[in-house]
């Protein structure tokens, strides 16, 4: 069941989705990479090569949910320089 949040964002069966491109300190990536394995909303993380280190997958039953994840747990890891949070608008 699909359905429309306020700022049009799609859920798929309850849940708002988001994919969060990560710049870590250099040689940080595999420590970065297990922490964010441990957040019970990173559905998905992966090292990827290009101008940022790391991608990660964050599913939530609501849009705060996901933007808590990323600003409260994401973003405050140690070693994560910044973040840029791309919102999946349908599925």
């Amino acid at each position: 069941m699909r359905t429309l949040l306020a700022e049009r964002i799609w859920t798929d069966e309850g849940l708002a989705k988001a994919y969060v491109l990560i710049n870590t300190d250099t040689g940080m990536e595999e420590e970065v990479l297990k922490e964010l394995r441990q957040i019970s909303n990173v559905t998905e993380a992966y090292t990827i090569y290009g101008v940022y280190d790391l991608i990660a997958k964050v599913e939530a039953d609501s849009l705060d949910k996901v933007k808590d994840v990323v600003s409260s747990r994401i973003r405050r890891l140690e070693h994560v320089r910044s973040t840029l949070s791309m919102m999946v608008v349908e599925p």
